[in-house]
């Protein structure tokens, strides 16, 4: 099921297998701890992690290079020993300090599901489901044994299809279970009234990351469509199939999917509200797909019958309907039952899983190895309970005068905003009177939602994983599908406590940090401010940002899709990001492949004017609490700390497929980048580190949005 909300600051990630669906914070390998799982060599349910995790220190000594010259190259000099000091684990694709954090995050979840799987009959009813889903989850004997029953109903109504005109209902049916075919249906706030939830429809059904994937020339990416044609073919030969007729529908599956990815928009284009924004009424949707059966499909998937929906890709559905009509009932049939096991593959026999992540995860992210199954069952939980689980998170490992900090961090960052529009130079005084009254309506929502979602009506069975996973999925599309119609609830939280995420929603005009990340290294109680302000700092900036990048600016205070702007405060607003989309675009992010400036351009502003935030309120704390800025800690300053502990929330080491795979998708530019991108255009810096103008970390010329 498809959502047309726009959250920045998150986004789908180096995922290690097409389902495992993880979200990524604002670093560019930061988990949600969010993914459904996969498959893979088990570990009983009660037994301990071979590896015990430990986070990053949120001031890592160990990584700083102190040979480097700050004012030549920062990010060396911050993180220029943390490749040596942490080589990357066979199952991650890249190690930082998200990825650091993801570890231990999981690691506490593993314990409260060790425990939840293993309590006896006075379990609370949140505490069977998470342990009954996590025990199912882990017992890979169970699963093989049960091979393709729990998904048989499926395949059993695929293989029955006797004509194109039952493919409607039973799309729908796939949908609601969590297998987006052909296209994609879910709810939105409407952009031009965020009083109402509405449909949204849009491109969809490719089984490769995006459209580019079909389409883009060179011998890597041709080796890498051969390699998922061998892969569908390899899933349905599994499934049943003949190897010969599994290779034929492979290949003509290859063929409906890469006219579906010439229909669809492009990732970047995709990041402009105006251009996924079309509220049409259902008639007008329908003669785009005309003999098409909608109210079958809506029917299937358990929406209500709509009068109107945003139809964002508008130009997608004529041109995948002619690829469907021009495509025979049994390559139809091979398309669905193919993104039936993949999306199953992670709770199937050990061979769909393997196969599965053979695929997605080593040749797509260039992953040796399978993360532990426990590992994947903990966030697979997380995934589908989130808030179940998510409770018990928070009880045990997010206290409450953490909370208490982070507001007074919020509102020091709020107001370091509120100052900072008063001296841009660029800006009218009309529009500073809009932005300020947009930053004034920003909500904070900080660790944990105010009410708890309820999961009474999910089903959860100790011995079923696959049958788990598809009523988790239709648990959750029939509770977003039911927003339809209905008003908003701006409590609601689009990622659950244990996520490793941050993230700003335009249409609620909110910012959002789940107790996941506000743990060591991001956030720590007991770190003096400087780190602080640094690393979680900069991230609640960052988020506070996106609501006036190159997306946010496009919505009001009520969120609503509007132009505040006046034309010359525009025109100079677009010449200063044009500024950051030239700098960003010549950095060589792997082999030859360049970091898109275009794409990157609402995460780049949101680090940049993040980061000014951050430092802006924190020497205002720091004359608060009295704080002499030139005494060294570990033989750095106050201010130094604050830019190191920025710099290192970006260290990494990474594997090459996963950075080109970020680079082509990903609206996050890789992390090196965001450190020397952000650093050379910080007006504090140079005084921090005593450096001269002209300087490679301080050009004659630098770009300044926010």
């Amino acid at each position: 099921m498809a959502s047309g909300r726009m959250m920045a600051g998150c986004r789908l990630g180096r995922i290690l297998g097409r389902t495992a669906a993880i979200a990524l914070v604002v670093g560019s390998a930061g988990f949600a701890a969010q993914a459904t799982g996969q498959g893979g060599p088990a570990a009983p349910a009660a037994s301990k992690p071979t590896q015990v995790y430990v986070p990053i220190p949120g001031f890592d000594l160990t990584s700083v290079d102190k040979a480097t010259d700050p004012c030549n190259d920062f990010y060396k000099f911050a993180c220029g020993k943390f490749v040596a000091n942490h080589p990357i684990p066979a199952d991650q694709p890249a190690v930082d300090q998200f990825y650091a954090l993801y570890n231990v995050n999981t690691q506490s979840l593993r314990a409260i599901l060790d425990k939840a799987s293993t309590m006896g009959a006075g379990r609370s009813a949140d505490q069977q489901k998470i342990g009954d889903y996590f025990k199912a989850c882990m017992d890979t004997d169970a699963i093989n044994n049960k091979g393709l029953e729990p998904i048989k109903p499926l395949l059993d109504e695929i293989d029955g299809l006797t004509g194109p005109e039952q493919i409607p209902m039973l799309a729908g049916k796939l949908q609601r279970m969590g297998v987006e075919v052909f296209f994609s249906y879910g709810e939105q706030q409407d952009f031009k009234d965020a009083t109402k939830q509405i449909a949204v429809v849009g491109q969809g059904g490719l089984g490769m990351p995006e459209k580019d994937y079909y389409l883009r020339t060179g011998a890597k990416d041709e080796a890498l469509r051969q390699q998922y044609v061998a892969h569908i073919a390899k899933m349905l030969t599994l499934a049943g199939s003949s190897p010969e007729q599994a290779q034929k529908d492979a290949t003509a599956v290859m063929a409906m999917e890469t006219a579906f990815a010439k229909a669809s928009m492009g990732v970047t284009e995709m990041r402009d509200p105006e251009k996924i924004y079309h509220l049409q009424p259902i008639e007008t949707f329908l003669r785009s797909m005309p003999g098409v059966d909608f109210d079958a499909f809506e029917e299937g998937i358990g929406s209500p019958r709509v009068s109107e929906l945003n139809n964002s890709t508008p130009a997608f559905f004529p041109a995948m309907l002619d690829a469907v009509q021009a495509t025979d009932l049994g390559t139809l049939k091979a398309y669905m039952r193919y993104h039936l096991l993949t999306t199953a593959a992670s709770r199937l026999p050990k061979p769909f899983d393997a196969e599965n992540f053979d695929f997605y995860g080593r040749k797509v992210y260039g992953q040796p190895e399978q993360g532990a199954r426990w590992k994947r069952c903990s966030n697979a939980v997380n995934g589908a309970l989130g808030e179940a689980l998510g409770k018990v998170y928070v009880e045990q490992y997010f206290a409450g005068d953490s909370k208490t900090k982070m507001v007074e961090m919020v509102k020091d960052i709020e107001s370091a905003m509120d100052r900072d529009i008063d001296t841009l130079d660029w800006m009218s005084a009309a529009t500073k009177l809009r932005a300020k009254e947009k930053l004034h309506g920003v909500a904070n929502k900080i660790g944990y939602p105010d009410k708890w979602r309820d999961y009474s009506m999910l089903e959860v069975k100790p011995d079923d994983a696959a049958g788990n996973l598809l009523r988790a999925n239709a648990f959750e599309n029939n509770r977003q599908l039911a927003k339809i119609g209905k008003p908003v609830n701006h409590n609601e939280w689009e990622m659950s406590p244990p996520t490793v995420n941050a993230y700003y929603d335009p249409s609620m005009n909110d910012i959002n940090f789940p107790a996941g990340i506000l743990q060591p290294s991001f956030f720590d109680k007991n770190q003096d401010d400087a780190i602080n302000y640094g690393h979680i700092g900069a991230v609640i900036g960052h988020e506070l940002t996106h609501g006036f990048d190159d997306e946010g600016k496009k919505f009001d205070s009520k969120g609503n899709l509007s132009d505040w702007w006046t034309a010359d405060d525009t025109k100079k607003f677009e010449e200063r990001t044009d500024c950051l989309v030239k700098e960003y675009g010549n950095f060589t992010a792997v082999d030859d492949v360049k970091v898109n400036g275009k794409l990157t351009l609402g995460e780049n502003t949101a680090d940049n004017g993040g980061l000014v935030l951050a430092y802006i309120a924190y020497l205002e704390r720091a004359k608060i609490n009295k704080v002499d800025l030139s005494k060294k800690i570990d033989g750095f300053t106050s201010p130094q700390r604050f830019y190191i502990g920025y710099a290192q929330n970006y260290c990494e080491n990474s594997r090459d497929d996963s950075v080109r795979n970020q680079v082509l998708t990903d609206p996050h530019s890789p992390d090196h980048f965001r450190v020397t991108g952000a650093i050379v255009n910080q007006p504090g810096f140079a005084e921090a580190f005593g450096c001269k103008k002209g300087t490679p970390m301080v050009p004659v010329n630098s770009c300044r949005v926010w």
